[in-house]
């Protein structure tokens, strides 16, 4: 007979010896009304329920109708958050028959503002927070056994939230939604995953002195200090967990690239603002492609904002143009990059490390018809270059101006515009003034979700450049191949799978990415890719890699209802 388990399994039936109380406060075991007539009876639960038995259709619509009559996005957030702490399959199941209208709801954007008010709303545990001064206690924290089924974390220290800065502890947000997406979109069983938030301090005036605030209230640990806790809780997870994935989520900066390169050969791991960011963004350079007609290698691209997301993107772009044929020098000539300053050229001050490799030298610049001195603009290098495709990752709202969009317009039939910082107040531009000044024309993936825009009579649906096409198969993907590492191989092959999705494949007029609503299609097609190329590279640890695809269909959860067996408790 198997053991009895706290965690809903694949089977049919779930065997647990929780009761009562104990069994309703169990968000992945609680049915609420749907317990049914014997199953209230065997477990304990008349009188702890109302008398209605239910099913999981009636529970999807009461609520529903909750969420439909709660007036604001963070009202929406809130009410999605107490259900996933609650019942977790009615959870799941209401993203699942609803991904476009809850997506923006259980993430981008609404969860901006729940990371910015979470200590209003923090209630009951969901996954750990892990605080610097309890640095000496990492491994006795992760040592309680309900964590033993845990294969998948996503961490984040909270200082870079979106395009909100630093949210200290209320970052917790992030690796709680993401996770949720890991199962929604991804099928990733919810007790396999594991939020974690590294509170190190926050250097965020307001959350110092907020009297509600959660997190511990210290100004950031940085230096030798920040670097000795994360070594100290990467080496606790592999203690743990030795075959664990971990996907770095929302940190500042340098911080991003130097802990992905300092890790990434360590364990099987991944940063979705770098990998993520530069996967979904080569797919939609890709799907444009389709509607173009004018390869990649051929398109001249301006990536505004160079930080960690644009370095990702742009070092993935150079190996799709590698594989096209150009070389790493002719590649590079392509793409064109930008800091707060301007375009990046040798010699400024304020370079990092990570943009030195991007920086145009004087020799290629010494030509251009400049509209002033100092910092070359972005106008300037669209009109120069010329531009075909703008990129934007500089949270910096209204920089893709007029002036700029109709220049790009006219170096392309169908000039390519992606203003991907979000939330939605971050954006670049909004597509209804791209579209507006380019006459309809162009191509745009946004970062937020955009509603369709009327323009010349036609219905223009925009498509949202999310990690969410990417991260939840990705992980799947991982995580049914067993692979020992994350390879920029793996990334490309999610990248590629998701451009073979476009709607510009048969349709040049189509939106560049398949529809939200079809996001669940989306992350299998994309964890096979990503499985078969962990194989291919033999980072697979299958026993027998022939059973992959065997592997993945039984191994994706299900958000439904299971009977339950009362079994004597373990201890």
């Amino acid at each position: 007979m198997p053991a009895a388990t706290d965690s809903p399994t694949h089977s049919s039936v779930i065997r647990t010896h929780r009761t009562g109380f104990d069994l309703l406060l169990h968000p992945g075991l609680n049915k609420g009304t749907a317990f049914t007539e014997q199953e209230r009876t065997t477990f304990g639960l008349h009188g702890l329920l109302p008398p209605h038995i239910g099913t999981l259709e009636d529970q999807r619509a009461r609520r529903k109708r909750a969420l439909d009559n709660e007036p604001t996005p963070f009202g929406k957030y809130a009410l999605m958050r107490d259900l996933q702490d609650n019942d977790e399959t009615l959870f799941y199941s209401l993203i699942a028959h609803d991904v476009e209208e809850l997506l923006p709801v259980v993430y981008t954007p609404a969860v901006g503002e729940g990371c910015q008010r979470f200590s209003e709303i923090w209630r009951k545990p969901r996954g750990l927070f892990l605080s610097y001064p309890n640095r000496d206690r990492i491994d006795q924290i992760l040592a309680n056994p309900r964590y033993d089924e845990i294969r998948c974390i996503v961490v984040s220290d909270g200082e870079r939230i979106l395009g909100l800065g630093d949210q200290g502890a209320g970052g917790m947000g992030i690796p709680i939604g993401k996770m949720a997406l890991y199962t929604a979109l991804g099928g990733v069983p919810p007790h396999h995953c594991l939020p974690i938030l590294l509170d190190v301090g926050t250097d965020n005036p307001a959350l110092l002195d907020s009297p509600i605030y959660i997190g511990w209230q210290h100004h950031r640990v940085r230096g030798p200090e920040y670097d000795a806790f994360i070594e100290s809780f990467v080496s606790a997870v592999q203690r743990r967990w030795p075959n664990i994935l971990l996907q770095w989520e929302d940190f500042a900066g340098e911080n991003a690239l130097s802990l992905l390169s300092r890790y990434r050969d360590r364990l099987c791991t991944f940063n979705d603002d770098i990998q993520g960011t530069a996967a979904v963004t080569t797919a939609t350079l890709l799907a444009a492609v389709h509607a173009t007609g004018i390869p990649l290698k051929d398109q001249r691209i301006a990536m505004f904002g160079s930080g960690s997301a644009g370095v990702g993107i742009i070092n993935l772009l150079l190996a799709a143009m590698r594989e096209e044929g150009l070389t790493e020098v002719e590649a590079r000539q392509r793409i064109y990059a930008f800091n707060r300053h301007g375009l990046l050229v040798e010699g400024e001050p304020g370079l990092r490390d990570s943009q030195l490799p991007l920086a145009r030298t004087r020799q290629q610049v010494a030509h251009w018809k400049l509209s002033a001195a100092g910092p070359i603009s972005l106008l300037d290098t669209v009109r120069n270059a010329p531009i075909t495709a703008l990129v934007g990752t500089s949270m910096q709202p209204g920089a893709f101006t007029e002036e700029i969009v109709r220049a790009v317009a006219e170096n392309a039939d169908r000039p390519v515009i992606l203003p991907l910082s979000n939330p939605t107040s971050k954006s670049e531009a909004t597509p209804a003034d791209i579209l507006r000044w380019t006459g309809g024309r162009a191509l745009i993936g946004t970062g937020s979700p955009f509603a369709p825009v009327e323009i010349d009579g036609r219905t223009i649906r925009i498509s949202q450049t999310n990690n969410s096409y990417i991260f939840p198969g990705l992980a799947l993907g991982i995580l049914v191949s067993r692979a020992r590492r994350v390879t920029d191989g793996m990334i490309m092959a999610a990248a590629k799978r998701l451009a073979s999705l476009s709607p510009t494949v048969t349709n040049a007029n189509d939106a560049l990415l398949p529809p939200i609503g079809e996001s669940r299609k989306v992350g299998l097609a994309v964890a096979e890719a990503v499985g078969r190329q962990a194989i291919s590279e033999g980072l697979s640890a299958l026993p027998d890699p022939s059973t992959f695809a065997d592997e993945l269909q039984s191994y994706v959860w299900e958000p439904v209802y299971r009977a339950y067996e009362l079994v004597e408790s373990p201890c």
